[in-house]
């Protein structure tokens, strides 16, 4: 195996462009275990830590570019007003020490549909930039995964950073473990609601072959809050509402029975977790201040 240690961006993707098969390895929570358990052996492994702008986030007036390193501490740290559902997720990732090492660019470079991020980039419809020697591109969250910790970077690409539009409403997220730290979710769910134009958009982790959407579910929630002028007035939210929207994301998952969890369970326990991240939503939507999260 060999090591690749490029000091800039242009020869990450220089080096990238020469060797494809090159793993890249950041934080290394990922890639490590992998590669310690025998489940890859990669040909070239590509150090990515000299290069400081992928640990560098700017934050504009509408998004925050969030570079593909940096720490889920410093999500969590720095940026919760902005990136509240990524901040909660970041807060789920195993132990102090990964969240000081892992990032986001990991988690989608990896692309199980187990890590911790996903649900969150979904929900808040982040866009992913892509570069190599031929050039950069922005794939949609929603392209960006293919299947089972396959995702749509070419073999020459590497991922620079991500672009979330900043919080314009509540974000929510929550995850069924086994134990409270240090473990792999059982199943997951982000949630986001974007008042400015009535949407609502869905993450589901751990509950299908690749991270999802709940499509269905947030088109029945959107609508049911508009036809109840429910945007404007901010009022109660009916349960025959909640309700519905817990059973159409628990509808929208495909799991698997496997060690961590049956099928059956994951699904209950998504459901509950719609009911759950939705009450702590719309109560910080009302401006209520019992809302509460799972951080």
């Amino acid at each position: 195996m060999e090591f690749l240690r490029p000091a800039s961006w242009p020869e990450a993707l220089a080096a990238k462009a020469e060797h494809p098969s090159a793993v890249p390895i950041a934080g290394g929570t990922d890639v490590m275990v992998e590669i310690n358990f025998d489940h890859r052996r990669p040909t070239h492994l590509m150090d990515l830590n000299r290069i400081g702008e992928l640990q560098e986030w700017q934050t504009g007036e509408q998004t925050v570019r969030l570079g593909a390193s940096v720490p889920y501490a410093r999500i969590i740290e720095h940026l919760r007003t902005e990136l509240p559902g990524l901040a909660l997720a970041a807060h789920t990732v195993a132990s102090p020490q990964i969240r000081n090492r892992g990032g986001v660019g990991g988690n989608l470079g990896t692309a199980s549909p187990a890590g911790d991020a996903h649900p969150a980039l979904l929900a808040g419809g982040c866009q992913v930039e892509a570069e190599s020697v031929r050039g950069s591109r922005m794939i949609p969250i929603d392209d960006f995964y293919l299947g089972v910790k396959r995702n749509a970077l070419a073999p020459d690409e590497l991922i620079r950073a991500v672009h979330l539009p900043r919080a314009t409403g509540p974000q929510q997220f929550s995850k069924v473990g086994t134990r409270n730290a240090m473990v792999i979710a059982v199943c997951a769910l982000g949630l986001a609601l974007h008042p400015a134009d009535r949407t609502v958009r869905t993450g589901i982790g751990s509950a299908a072959p690749t991270p999802i959407r709940a499509r269905a579910a947030e088109e029945f929630l959107a609508a049911a809050l508009d036809e109840a002028g429910l945007w404007d007035s901010r009022g109660p939210l009916p349960p025959s509402v909640a309700a519905q929207f817990a059973e159409l994301v628990a509808g929208a998952a495909n799991p698997i029975d496997d060690v961590r969890g049956t099928a059956s369970y994951r699904r209950h326990a998504l459901g509950v977790m719609a009911r759950r991240t939705l009450g702590w939503a719309w109560q910080e939507y009302r401006g209520d201040p019992r809302s509460q999260s799972c951080a």
